[in-house]
């Protein structure tokens, strides 16, 4: 359907209220959305009561679900791009509402991109908030410790690696196979699992036709992870995001697949907590000062992982989850390991030779930045991805298709300062940074010695 005529038809959509549920073993919140003349839906978040240590103010409690809500509203609001929304749930003052406004037009600039939706930020919605303002009393909280999002990939495991020893809670949203497992090998059987539910009726309205793309579901986990680690009484809040996110996945442009995996977003959103939360806890991204590079050859090295971890988005949706080999992410991630890996050591990963393969040529050229955008997927910057390639190229003879035909075409980039650069743009506390740097020298020693 027409995003023109589908704001026409329904230009409205309500964020009723939610509800908490508390039961033996959980608490259970609901979130009540209504696109009137179309559908209601009620998504949930279900927290595990066995992990809260924190004797919670039911108010600030409160808040911060009726926040979530603003963030699980995207999913909904997307099918239709009502130009209103109307907030009933809870309140949000100007200054609140300009920072949702700014999450929603840039968190959705891939499904904008993709529908092919040209419309300025200022007039892609409005909200109003007819609810009154209530008080919220600031909280006395003293947190200790980390909670770390766990996402089975190569990027979590290595901040697990770097955190070793250190007072951790594994936090994850409707955990896979591959989150759970990177977990235990980490040695944390006891982690806080959220379940989410998405209302079967927003994928019956996506089967019929309605705006359909991608979210910015990071932001979710950060505001989720906010209250997790409220309740689990944590300090920290400690993501796995690298520099290479903030480059624009559409050439040319601001249009991001990973925008909540930004430096922005990050510092958009300590800005936001820290006004309206206030509470002692700090959001960072303990990887933001390394590229992607560097994180893959630092999991390299971490063998214990190899056989676990798992990033390929198709391939997660299978049980048990594997790598397809077919997409982007798969190649991207096999691009970055190859010059650290053995043959055998990246064969036993894939289970075939990514190189090899023709079909993937286009896939490619796109990570490498011959084309006019990335893949819509987490994966590095252009730059990295032909060092990557350059530095197993060099002196070679009989090569594998993809690698001979990069080689017959491009010039290669053989500059290694990626592996030794540091970026100075993060939000990392200094004590974490110095461990960060710690491994990077550990780790680029070790490969400068063969090992």
């Amino acid at each position: 359907m027409e995003f023109e005529e589908l704001r026409e038809k329904y230009p409205k959509i309500i964020y009723e209220k939610y509800e908490i549920e508390d039961t033996e073993e959980s608490l259970i919140a609901t979130f009540h959305f209504e696109i009137p003349d179309l559908a209601t839906f009620t998504p949930t978040l279900h927290i595990q009561k066995k992990d809260i240590v924190t004797k919670y103010d039911e108010t600030f409690l409160n808040y911060l679900i009726f926040n979530i809500g603003m963030v699980e509203l995207i999913s909904y609001f997307k099918c239709t791009c009502s130009p209103n929304v109307e907030i009933k749930a809870g309140y949000l003052n100007k200054n609140q509402l300009a920072w949702f406004k700014k999450l929603y037009y840039n968190g959705l600039g891939e499904f904008r991109y993709v529908n092919d939706i040209d419309v300025s930020e200022e007039d892609f919605v409005k909200f109003t908030c007819s609810h009154d303002k209530e008080k919220v009393d600031e909280i006395d909280y003293q947190g200790k410790g980390n909670l770390i999002a766990v996402g089975g990939g190569k990027d979590s495991a290595v901040t697990l690696t770097i955190l070793d020893g250190f007072d951790n809670k594994c936090f994850m949203i409707n955990p896979k196979e591959p989150s759970i497992e990177c977990a235990k090998v980490a040695g944390h059987d006891d982690f806080m699992a959220i379940k989410r539910t998405v209302d079967r009726r927003l994928i019956e309205l996506n089967k019929e036709g309605y705006l359909n793309g991608h979210t910015p579901f990071s932001a979710l986990v950060a505001f989720v992870s906010y209250l997790c680690a409220y309740l689990t009484g944590k300090k920290y809040i400690v993501l796995s995001n690298e520099a290479s996110a903030n480059e624009p996945t559409i050439i040319g442009t601001n249009i991001n697949h990973q925008y909540s995996k930004t430096y922005e977003f990050e510092c958009d959103f300590n800005d936001y907590v820290t006004k309206y939360f206030k509470l002692d806890i700090k959001y960072f991204s303990l990887l933001r000062p390394l590229t992607e590079l560097q994180i893959t050859m630092l999991f390299s090295r971490y063998y214990k992982y190899h056989k676990v971890f798992k990033s390929c988005n198709v391939g997660s949706k299978e049980t048990p989850c594997k790598w397809c080999c077919n997409c982007p992410k798969c190649l991207f991630v096999y691009i970055m390991l190859y010059p650290f890996l053995t043959d055998q050591e990246i064969i036993n990963i894939f289970g075939e030779d990514l190189y090899k393969r023709e079909d993937l040529l286009p896939t490619m050229l796109k990570l490498a930045g011959y084309d006019e955008a990335k893949p819509f997927e987490c994966v590095g910057t252009f730059s990295e991805v032909r060092y990557a390639i350059s530095a197993v190229i060099d002196g070679v003879d009989n090569l594998p298709y993809l690698l001979q035909y990069y080689k017959d075409h491009y010039d290669l980039d053989l500059d290694d300062h990626f592996r030794y650069d540091f970026n100075t743009e993060h939000n990392v506390p200094e004590a974490f940074e110095g461990l960060v740097r710690q491994e990077l020298e550990r780790v680029n020693e070790l490969l400068n010695h063969g090992v």
